[in-house]
Order: C-alpha cells, then structure tokens, then sequence
C-alpha cells in the first residue's frame, strides 16, 4: 500500500512510502479489539472508590424503639443501611481492575485498528516534525496547513521530541506520542492517524 508523504505545509512531497499490508490491510479483530481496548481502560482506574459500611459509620449503639407494639417494623440501630444517614449496603472498596492479556493478541488488536484507519483512509504520512523551540502557533499552523484544525489527531512520532509534544500540550484535540508506546485505544479514539516517516520503521518492527 503506496501512500504519500506530506511537509508541514500541507504540500504533498515527491515521496512515497509502503504500508505493511500485514499491519495495514489485514482483515480487524474485533473482539482482540475490544479485549485490548478494555484492557487498557481498566488498567486507567485507579480503584480508590470507597463507602462507609453500617460497621463504619459513628454513632450510638443503642436500641431505636422498642421491639413490640409500635405498629411498625422491628428496628435495632440507626446504623442500618436501610435508614437515612445509615451505612451503605454492598458499597464499593477499594479494587484492583488491573488484568493481563495475550502480547499476541494486544499486538493483533493494534494491527487491526491501524488497518480500520487506513480502510477509511484515516492515515496520513508527514515527514518528522522539526520544531527549534515549543511553540504552540507552530504547531496549530501546521495542522491549519493540514486540514485538521478541528480534528481529534493523534500523532505517533518515531522517537521523543519534546519540542513537538510541548507545542501540542494545550491543544485539547491532539496527542502526540512515540511509535513504541502506541495503543489500541488512542489509535481508535483519532479521527486522523498522523504517522512521522520515522515512526513507520518503528511501528512494523514492533508488530511484526
């Protein structure tokens, strides 16, 4: 799969780059992807939920009413889950949602939503991003050269450059990340996949 490659002007190069039909053309796993995709969203908790229990809660110990002959149902403190002000009945604790998965299967889930993205012609190749210093305007005037102004982009660059991850940090609709730390889950959640030329080499070594 031939795609070209555009500059930071928008222009399109006189280069050309080919996608691994192995990690871009396969037929999506959809149940790798949503095993991954869940994986990665749960592994994000951080399972600090807490409730007070009836055995929690301070108050006194001491019998309501009596037992007997007030026509309403028997009750014994004002503890109880059942009464306003009482402990939670079954509240959540603290949990660990952490669990693991297959690499083979996390790296198919991978392939498969790269392959969804350049089905839908969601893919786009820039030559590396140089930034001399973390400007903001650079950055927002590239993607203005790109048509992806108000785009959800995500840009896999092939090896850390904090000029360009600076640049993009008060852009609410972008995320910049390096080719070895790349999800399933921001590949998906992208409208526009943005690869560096760099980050190509990276990506197929990885998965391949």
């Amino acid at each position: 799969m031939e795609v070209k490659v555009f500059d930071a002007k928008g222009k399109a190069t006189s280069k050309k780059v080919t996608l691994s039909e192995t990690i871009f053309g396969i037929e999506p796993n959809d149940h790798a992807i949503y095993l991954d995709v869940k994986q990665h969203l749960a592994n994000r908790r951080q399972g600090t939920h807490k409730s007070k229990e009836r055995a929690e809660i301070s108050g006194s110990t001491r019998k309501i009413k009596k037992q007997k002959g007030t026509g309403g149902a028997r009750a014994g403190s004002i503890k109880s889950g059942t009464r306003v002000g009482g402990g939670r009945i079954f509240g959540p604790k603290p949990r660990n949602y952490h669990f693991k998965l297959n690499v083979k299967l996390k790296r198919l889930a991978r392939k498969s939503a790269f392959s969804y993205k350049a089905q839908n012609d969601s893919i786009l190749i820039l030559e590396d991003p140089k930034f001399d210093a973390a400007k903001t305007k650079e950055f927002k005037a590239m993607l203005e050269a790109l048509n992806l102004t108000n785009e959800k982009v995500l840009l896999v660059l092939g090896e850390k450059n904090d000029n360009v991850y600076l640049s993009s940090r008060n852009l609410g609709r972008v995320k910049v990340v390096t080719a070895d730390s790349v999800n399933t889950y921001d590949v998906l959640n992208a409208k526009k996949v943005v690869l560096a030329e760099s980050s190509i080499e990276v990506i197929e070594k990885i998965l391949n």
